[in-house]
């Protein structure tokens, strides 16, 4: 066996429970469109439907996988075991499953067994009131993703620089205490003035409680974090990046999935098929983060990780703009993409250039 060969053998392996969870993701996908549609014809409906949610998905969740691989790669091996097994089922059954039916359970005033049979009998009225609740939520998201960004580029010890000529300037002043939070305010007021002048007073305080809230919660991550991985150093010793570290992931990927989840409804009202969709597509992003930590990657291509923090800060601006109006949701992953891929491409040219290093 060549070592090509045994490289790509290698990268296969990685996705061998993605490719398990697609083959029944897939098939659920067909029974669920012949029992609810009663047709061939239906089900090959819904098993596209389910192929273009995995894609969706995954499209939009690179640079997630990207961002979980750096905050992994500097846990202990017990906390990168416990964040890829638990934070898998919380990925894929609570943010998929539960966090639809929480909001409807809260948006309906329902019980929660009312919101599941909703979700089975009466999909179009589940699904307006998803689309109802998606204002605080992208103003939610979108402020946590935002800080997320912005603490990347605004950072003193930051040296590697993509776009030099912002990052440089970005980075002087990263040694503004307290900086980033700022920034983030402003744009919140800004898109709250924007919004009461089209839409009224209701929406925009609507909007910037929540956002004050997604705010608040990376702010209280952060410091939980600090004080948990603080407290497991003193037991542990040199413990590092433990309960902290997977509560700051959890969230992370909580953010990312809420505009996905939004925005599946729009390719359809039933949430069973749309939790097949994104979990198949979770499951991919899981194989993606385990390859970057084990092989490297990040290290391998200097400016990888900051086209992911790019396309987050992008992310966070759009779901800012879809309070407004709407983005297609597949612009929003092919942009997200297309900033990785050129990412990759500027490391592949460096590399070339700097054989050395």
């Amino acid at each position: 066996m060549s070592s090509l060969e045994a490289t790509q053998r290698s990268t296969l392996s990685y996705f061998t429970w993605a490719f398990i969870m697609t083959a029944i993701g897939l098939a659920l996908g067909l029974w669920l469109g012949f029992a609810t549609e009663h047709s061939f014809g239906g089900a090959m409906k819904v098993f596209f439907i389910v192929c273009v949610l995995a894609v969706l998905e995954i499209s939009l969740s690179f640079d997630n996988a990207i961002v979980n691989a750096n905050k992994l790669k500097d846990m202990t091996p017990v906390w990168q075991q416990r964040f890829l097994t638990w934070g898998i089922l919380i990925a894929v059954f609570g943010m998929r499953i539960v966090f639809p039916l929480l909001i409807v359970v809260i948006a309906a005033n329902v019980g929660p067994w009312s919101a599941i049979v909703m979700a089975a009998t009466q999909p179009e009225e589940y699904s307006r009131i998803m689309h109802e609740a998606h204002l605080p939520i992208a103003a939610f998201g979108g402020t946590f993703l935002m800080m997320v960004a912005l603490s990347f580029f605004f950072d003193h010890e930051k040296d590697v620089h993509w776009v030099r000529w912002l990052e440089e300037k970005v980075t002087a002043y990263s040694s503004v205490k307290g900086i980033e939070i700022a920034f983030v305010l402003v744009v919140m007021l800004a898109f709250s003035k924007v919004i009461e002048g089209q839409k009224g007073v209701v929406y925009a305080t609507t909007f910037f409680h929540a956002a004050i809230w997604g705010l608040l919660t990376f702010l209280l991550v952060e410091v939980l974090g600090g004080i948990l991985d603080r407290s497991q150093e003193m037991l542990a010793g040199a413990a590092k990046g433990g309960l902290g570290a997977f509560l700051y992931l959890e969230v992370l990927d909580a953010s990312f999935s809420f505009d996905g989840v939004i925005g599946a409804f729009a390719l359809s009202s039933n949430l069973f098929v749309i939790a097949i969709g994104l979990g198949v597509g979770a499951m991919y992003v899981r194989s993606m983060t385990i390859m970057l930590v084990e092989r490297g990657t990040l290290a391998q291509y200097r400016y990888l990780e900051h086209g992911a923090f790019y396309a987050i800060l992008i992310l966070s601006v759009i779901m800012y703009v879809q309070t407004l109006t709407h983005i297609p949701e597949v612009i929003t992953g092919l942009g997200g993409a297309a900033l990785i891929g050129v990412s990759l491409w500027s490391s592949i040219r460096w590399n070339k250039a700097n054989p050395a290093e």
